[in-house]
């Protein structure tokens, strides 16, 4: 197979979608791996590095996509790049159709295949494609947060560990998934006071069992998320609804209950959001303040630190790729049903349901 590696164009966006490392395991089965000139610099990985690993080096975006079956790449097709995707394509990447209509509308004209990294689900019901970017993006989001907390840039002007005699910061963790746990981890280990909501009791009480004692679990329920946003300095949103829009679990009425310079990240934003105010920015320009409120709402909030997220997501998506190569995406999904998921828009149809239902689109059966 023809596989193109081109280079992402989202704003701010320093990842790559293959490794040298992937590159190599596909062209000793005999594939054939185009890679975009400088597609990999910013990730710390080089061209020459690429064609000791047998790939090939292409100039433009138009030549890989021109040269290539599947296009393996990181972040969704922005618009500049929708006139590249054709019916012989398959297109494996982080889609995260349900926050963009037009981006939905696309990829349905395109009749391409689309595969999503995010919506690829094991049989424990976890999703492998998409823990290591939450694993980041759940730990950044502390390392942001401690960030924008600072006076300077509009924060409360605290130290989230604080100092002896002084208390430290209270952080309030909504989601007690992959992004939350990891979150609750980092602003534990940074000394902070956490809370972390979730209806989910089975992952409360893994975190109540494995976290420190300065991590305190509770039930999510619009009154105790009311009761604590008055007093929290930093509230991290890591709710995922499989495929689906992400809950607004904060509307923009409650924003006024918080103490001015308060922070709140939503991680969710790749799904719309779980903050009522919540619009996507870039690492360019991250933050914007409603009423007093610092919100970071970064869209790729991993594409900071490339060269970890590069290696951690190519880990994961390789073994993926190499079943589409070797067998085409027709014969791959039909023989793995966790890949079979992240089947979302075929041939001109959507076939994930909860996408479907975002837009009131037609949905078909895979």
């Amino acid at each position: 197979m023809n596989i193109g590696v081109p280079i992402e164009i989202k704003n701010n966006e320093n990842r790559v979608g293959m490794t040298p490392s992937g590159v190599f395991e596909l062209t000793k089965r005999n594939h054939n791996v185009f890679v975009q000139k400088n597609a990999g610099f910013n990730s710390g990985f080089f061209d020459e590095d690429y064609t000791s690993a047998g790939a090939t080096i292409l100039d433009t975006i138009e030549e890989v996509y021109d040269a290539a079956d599947m296009i393996v790449k990181v972040k969704e097709p922005i618009e500049k790049e929708y006139a590249l995707i054709k019916p012989h394509h398959t297109v494996f990447t982080y889609f995260h159709f349900a926050s963009s209509e037009a981006l939905t509308k696309a990829m349905i004209a395109s009749k391409a295949v689309c595969i999503a990294y995010e919506t690829v689900e094991v049989e424990d019901g976890s999703l492998p494609l998409l823990i290591p970017m939450s694993e980041v993006a759940g730990r950044m989001s502390i390392q942001q947060g401690a960030k924008y907390l600072e006076k300077p840039i509009q924060g409360r002007g605290i130290l989230l560990g604080g100092v002896p005699g002084v208390p430290p910061a209270k952080v309030l963790i909504l989601g007690a998934g992959v992004v939350g746990y990891q979150a609750a981890k980092m602003a534990a280990g940074l000394g902070a006071y956490v809370i972390i909501m979730d209806i989910n009791m089975k992952a409360l009480r893994y975190v109540s069992d494995s976290m420190p004692n300065n991590v305190i679990s509770e039930f999510s329920s619009e009154y105790n998320i009311r009761k604590h946003i008055k007093d929290a300095d930093l509230i991290i949103g890591g709710v995922l609804i499989k495929g689906a829009k992400a809950p607004k679990l904060i509307t923009k009425d409650m924003l006024k209950d918080m103490r001015p310079g308060t922070v709140i990240v939503d991680v969710a934003v790749d799904q719309g959001g779980c903050f009522e105010t919540t619009r996507p920015t870039t690492h360019e320009e991250p933050t914007y303040i409603i009423d007093d409120v610092v919100h970071y709402s970064v869209a790729n909030m991993p594409g900071a630190v490339p060269y970890t997220s590069t290696m951690a997501l190519t880990n994961v998506t390789l073994p993926y790729v190499i079943k589409l190569a070797d067998q085409g995406w027709e014969k791959a999904c039909e023989n793995n049903k966790s890949l079979a998921k992240g089947l979302n828009v075929v041939k001109g149809k959507i076939v994930y349901k909860e996408i479907a239902e975002a837009f009131d689109l037609e949905f078909e059966m895979a």
